[in-house]
This record gives structure tokens, sequence and C-alpha cells, in this order.
């Protein structure tokens, strides 16, 4: 696809699901989650930065690409002079929690609290969700974050 999105966000930061609330007394329900938060931050702050001041919140059909990444674990590196490289069963991918529709869903929360869309019900399509390790792939980040583009659905349509 050659159609440059119509807003890239790069948004620095653990990833973080949206995950289940729970019940603390008198209706209050809260993240289970304390990284939520944080990220959900983040990713607002980025979206802010990237928006710029005439922004209008995006209301009509959209397609959008989320890419995250997290940084790999120790373990997945092997030891003294060779510490630098991968050993031969560290996976490629991260096939472990937090779940992808998670971090979607926390990011799209993020988004509409930015302005970025009025809605994330306006999402009609994803064309690339992924996750990632830095380095893995060309919207891998380098360091934890992700990459989130949008474009409009008649944009994209207007070019197949």
């Amino acid at each position: 696809m050659n159609t440059r999105p119509l807003i890239t966000i790069t948004a620095y930061g653990q990833p973080a699901p949206q995950g289940s609330k729970r019940h603390v007394g008198n209706g209050v329900m809260v993240e289970s989650s304390k990284y939520v938060k944080p990220w959900r931050e983040a990713v607002k702050a980025a979206a802010l930065d990237v928006r710029g001041a005439g922004w209008v919140s995006l209301d009509a059909p959209l397609v959008a690409s989320m890419v995250f990444t997290f940084a790999r674990p120790r373990g997945h590196y092997r030891t003294g002079r060779n510490a630098h490289l991968l050993r031969d069963t560290a996976p490629a991918r991260p096939a472990t929690t937090p779940d992808l529709s998670k971090l979607i869903r926390s990011t799209e929360d993020a988004l509409t609290d930015a302005g970025i869309w009025r809605d994330d019900a306006r999402v009609v399509e994803y064309l690339e969700t992924s996750k990632a390790y830095p380095g893995e792939g060309p919207l891998a980040l380098t360091s934890p974050g992700a990459v989130v583009r949008i474009w409009l659905l008649e944009q994209l349509a207007t070019t197949a």
C-alpha cells in the first residue's frame, strides 16, 4: 500500500493491557493493572504532540494499524562473553501475555481521550496488529512502545 497514513503516533513506554476492573466499594471500579494508567498517559501525550493545535477529532470510518514493541527478557540472551547474542531457543515474537486484543483496547481508549477520533467505534478495519521485539520488523521500535497509524477508509478505498 502506497497511501500515507493520515496520522502516525509513536508512543514510548511499557505497553499495558486494558484489563478487568475490580470493585473497591460504593460502586467504584478501578483497573486491575497498575500499568495501564501510565501506558494510556504515554499514548495520550504522544498523540497530543502529533495532532497539533487545529486538529479536529476524526469522525468517519477509519482504518488503523498498531505494532507494540516489548523488551526481550534477559533469559533470551546467552551468558558470559556471548551475552549480546540471542539463544537459539529465543522466540522471534512475544507470544506471551499481555493479550494483543487488550493492548489494542487500552491504546484505543487513550486515543479517544486525546481526541484523535470521536470514538474508537469509528475503526472499521485493522491492517496490522502485532507484538514485536526491538528490531524485529519494519515498525518495531528500538525500545518498548507502539507505532499507531490511522487512515480514513475512503483514503484507502480510492487507491485500491
